[in-house]
């Protein structure tokens, strides 16, 4: 019998909650299957809080210290909130040439963020990037899936407008 406290207080369960829930259920008795747990896990909350990584080592009987080896290890994991909006910099060779850098210091002034920050209000996080793969483009930034080349640091501001 489960417990009915939260239901007669009129509170509802934390459907990120229950999601983290099915997830567990689903991966519980598959070995291998942590890097699927924390991506998936990661697509609910935006990012993976420690004591969501805390419950994914207890449900799946891996030693939390193994569980944050692997988040640490790929890039593609993240421990603190992530924006919105993904704010993503070409630094790669091309780029660089053709002012990349200055394209990065513009954006940080912007946003008032550094490189690898997240804005407070979660609106933007800034990643500078080695290639986006646009070379021809250059000098590039991709904000989430959107690819903007050709920029110069006056088109900044109005391109990242769109994304607030």
């Amino acid at each position: 019998m489960s417990c009915q406290c939260a239901v007669e207080d009129g509170l509802q369960p934390d459907p990120k909650e229950i999601k983290l829930g099915e997830i567990l259920a689903k991966y519980k008795q598959q070995k291998g299957a942590l890097i699927p747990v924390l991506q998936e896990t990661q697509e609910v909350y935006g990012y993976l809080p420690a004591e969501v990584l805390r419950r994914i080592s207890f449900e799946l009987k891996i030693p939390l210290s193994k569980v944050y080896g692997v988040v640490t290890f790929y890039a593609q994991f993240h421990l603190n909130p992530r924006g919105r909006n993904i704010v993503r910099v070409c630094l790669g060779t091309a780029c660089h040439v053709r002012g990349g850098a200055k394209i990065l210091e513009t954006i940080q002034k912007e946003l008032g963020i550094e490189d690898g920050q997240t804005s407070e209000d979660l609106r933007y996080t800034l990643e500078s990037i080695a290639c986006i793969g646009a070379c021809g483009l250059a000098p590039v930034i991709m904000v989430n899936e959107d690819t903007h080349g050709r920029l110069t640091p006056d088109k900044l501001g109005k391109i990242l407008a769109q994304y607030e």
